[in-house]
């Protein structure tokens, strides 16, 4: 069932969390609050369940042996721990093998896996290896960077700090030269 069928449940919930902390679900800034939750969960947790290969749909037959990198894509997803934000930026390098892929559909595998709660380590993961199983490339990076909103703002409370997870596959795992290329077009503007 997705989280559109499960709407009114999910209302009664928030609006019985709002009560258990002590609020007055009845004052008028918190009377529509659980249906904006709802909805809002509807739209940031939609990816929960969906396979992230669907995301890349679109490949081309090239002839194309060099790195390509797609750098800076935004994301916002969930912590899965705390259930608040996490946020930051995706950077996707390949080697193609015969096969490339529309460059606006890695932003939709970004956006995918952030459809859900979520930890960054899976998250990078989940990228590179639907890149890998799809488009069977000579190999993969993915590295993504967060600000996580539970160390930030609740716990040890240190905001500015950033979390960088990194994932190689195939040629990228051991070929220093490579992931060194990878990190000089991050240093690009």
């Amino acid at each position: 069932m997705s989280v559109e069928i499960k709407k009114g449940l999910i209302e009664e919930h928030v609006r019985a969390i709002l009560d258990l902390i002590g609020e007055d679900t009845n004052r008028e800034g918190l009377l529509e609050t659980p249906k904006r939750v709802a909805k809002m969960y509807g739209e940031v947790f939609a990816g929960v369940g969906v396979d992230p290969e669907t995301a890349l749909t679109t490949t081309f037959a090239e002839d194309y042996d060099g790195m390509v990198v797609v750098k800076d894509i935004n994301y916002y997803t969930f912590c899965e721990h705390h259930l608040i934000p996490f946020f930051g930026k995706a950077h996707i390098g390949y080697i193609p093998k015969g096969r490339v892929i529309g460059l606006s559909k890695f932003a939709r595998l970004v956006e995918l896996v952030s459809q859900r709660p979520q930890v960054q380590e899976r998250m990078t993961t989940q990228m590179a290896d639907a890149i890998m199983n799809v488009l069977n490339p000579e190999g993969v990076i993915v590295s993504v960077e967060g600000q996580h909103l539970c160390m930030c703002a609740r716990g040890v409370k240190k905001p500015g700090s950033a979390t960088v997870t990194t994932v190689k596959r195939g040629a990228f795992q051991n070929n220093v030269a490579l992931v060194e290329e990878f990190e000089r077009a991050l240093a690009r503007d």
